[in-house]
């Protein structure tokens, strides 16, 4: 990590950090919402052909004028996306079908600790005693919003076969993370996101079609436009754009911690749109939460 960056960006990376989950986890919205009308894997794959279409036009330039570059990085290119928009993009949709909002949230923010983990042993990333307190108090309020302060809930949790779609994303988000940062490109950060989105797209064709022959057929109409738009802007361009940015300044175990910050938006979505209340619990764990990433941004000097 370097501290220069974050010396001449004091602010604005930790303000990053706080925004980027409001547009990350309308992920889940999409989840839960979109896949009521566009099946899982074709919601994923006309998504990510959505952001590269829109993309394409701003970049096609800088792309073609680094074709060397675009030869040299190809298979880390179709990696990450295959990684970022391929398992990351259809696994939750698919985990939606089958899993609650609730659990989706809770088994998501163990990502950050697969990207500590990973980091640490093969990037040989710094972790201190701080953000070590940080992450337990962030998994101490994720678990109280999730549990809406009962430990018998978590006591009594339940796993489905939605649930290990979530393991499998929470995952490759770290694996995404972790390569994203460390692997340096000639691109800009946009025109490399573009190229992330097009190996993405690429990535998930063929299970697209496997599910439209044996499985669920799409139906082209105003719901599926809809949703497919909804999913490429707000959890799509927009919040990869925020995430590659707060990561370039933060590193991928600091950036992690938006996931936890993520699980309060996720909950904040639930009251705005299905009604449900603010409670005690919701307090404690967001002030939980806050305070994890508080400690998290410590650097050890």
């Amino acid at each position: 990590m370097k501290h220069s960056l974050i010396k001449k960006n004091n602010f604005t990376p930790y303000f990053l950090l706080l925004i980027q989950p409001i547009f990350m986890a309308s992920n889940i919205i999409v989840a839960r919402g979109g896949v009521e009308y566009v099946p899982p894997i074709s919601l994923a794959f006309w998504r990510w052909l959505t952001v590269f279409l829109i993309l394409l036009p701003f970049f096609y330039n800088e792309i073609i004028k680094n074709k060397k570059s675009f030869n040299n990085e190809f298979w880390k290119l179709f990696f990450l996306g295959s990684t970022g928009c391929g398992v990351c993009g259809a696994f939750p949709f698919i985990a939606g079908t089958s899993t609650t909002m609730a659990n989706m949230g809770i088994i998501y923010t163990s990502s950050p600790i697969f990207i500590i983990i990973l980091s640490v042993m093969f990037f040989k990333d710094k972790i201190n005693f701080s953000r070590i307190i940080g992450l337990v108090l962030c998994i101490i309020g994720v678990l109280a919003i999730i549990s809406k302060g009962n430990i018998d809930l978590l006591i009594n949790f339940k796993f489905t076969s939605g649930d290990l779609w979530m393991v499998g994303a929470a995952m490759g988000w770290a694996i995404y993370s972790i390569y994203l940062l460390n692997w340096k490109s000639k691109f800009s950060l946009m025109s490399r996101f573009t190229l992330i989105a097009m190996f993405g797209t690429i990535s998930l064709f063929p299970f697209y079609m496997l599910e439209e022959i044996f499985y669920f057929k799409t139906v082209f109409n105003s719901n599926f436009l809809f949703w497919v738009l909804f999913a490429a802007i707000s959890p799509g361009i927009i919040a990869f754009t925020l995430y590659t940015r707060v990561q370039k300044y933060l590193g991928a175990s600091l950036t992690g911690f938006t996931l936890y910050v993520f699980s309060i938006y996720s909950a904040i979505y639930g009251i705005i749109l299905f009604d449900e209340a603010i409670l005690k619990f919701h307090y404690f764990g967001a002030a939980f939460v806050f305070a994890g990433v508080y400690l998290a941004r410590k650097i050890k000097s």
